[in-house]
């Protein structure tokens, strides 16, 4: 069994004993739910396409930051120009939870993605009640039909979708509605990371299609690459969490670019 695989089913029974504990219509009743999301598509095109991201370990590499405090961080992230916010809220693997992401969100006017393994309806609504702007749908994680459903949700409730692939077959479950694509630059089986094979997966992507590289991309020369190789925004989380100070090595990033 793959560190996916068991993450997947750990969060099968995270859902089923949320179902148990808040019922959509407590969650459609929060004062989040309501609220106006803002896009990340068009801030994307407006700003460094930088999607900072806060998060404090990861299975791969352990704990990463204990420390950072959400707030701190992602008000640096915004002050410096970065376009959106990724915060983790997987408690197991990743040490994030959904308090994370409410903390902070009245606080700043930028849109912060939901990191999470989504496999559930409910897991739309939750994410909407805590004042997430956009959602991430791993294909690795789920079926093409499944996709689509999920999007459709997500439009419904007025967040934007992230898709995030890694191989030339999950291309299949690209469809039109999906607001942009995410190319994993780690492979999530082995955690090896190939910018290369990136690149390959971004040039079959539809033109006009936003596409975001997400992980691994250690310094600005990884950055750069991958921006003269056309892609549109870079989700980047280890690069600065991983300093005492995430905030300011946001900001000396940020003044490079």
């Amino acid at each position: 069994m793959t560190i996916l695989d068991k993450i997947i089913e750990r969060k099968k029974e995270e859902v089923a004993a949320a179902k148990l504990r808040i019922s959509l219509d407590r969650l459609k009743d929060t004062s989040f739910f309501g609220r106006p999301t803002y896009s990340l598509k068009e801030s994307i095109n407006n700003k460094s396409g930088i999607i900072a991201e806060f998060k404090r370990q990861s299975p791969s590499k352990g704990i990463i930051n204990n420390n950072a405090q959400p707030l701190e961080v992602v008000s640096a992230y915004e002050n410096f120009g970065a376009s959106g916010i990724s915060i983790l809220t997987d408690h197991d693997f990743f040490g994030g939870n959904l308090n994370d992401v409410m903390d902070v969100r009245n606080e700043i006017t930028i849109p912060i993605l939901r990191k999470d393994f989504m496999i559930d309806e409910y897991q739309f609504y939750e994410a909407k009640s805590i004042g997430a702007d956009v959602v991430l749908l791993i294909a690795s994680c789920l079926s093409p039909d499944q996709v689509q459903e999920f999007t459709e949700l997500a439009h419904q409730l007025k967040m934007e979708v992230l898709l995030e692939i890694h191989t030339e077959d999950e291309l299949k479950h690209f469809n039109s509605e999906i607001d942009l694509v995410g190319i994993n630059n780690r492979n999530l089986k082995d955690f090896k990371v190939d910018l290369q094979h990136s690149v390959a997966l971004k040039n079959q992507l539809p033109k006009g299609v936003l596409s975001v590289a997400e992980s691994g991309i250690y310094n600005l020369k990884d950055f750069q690459f991958l921006k003269e190789k056309g892609f549109d925004g870079f989700l980047m989380g280890e690069y600065f969490m991983k300093n005492t100070d995430p905030a300011k090595a946001f900001e000396e990033f940020a003044s490079q670019i």
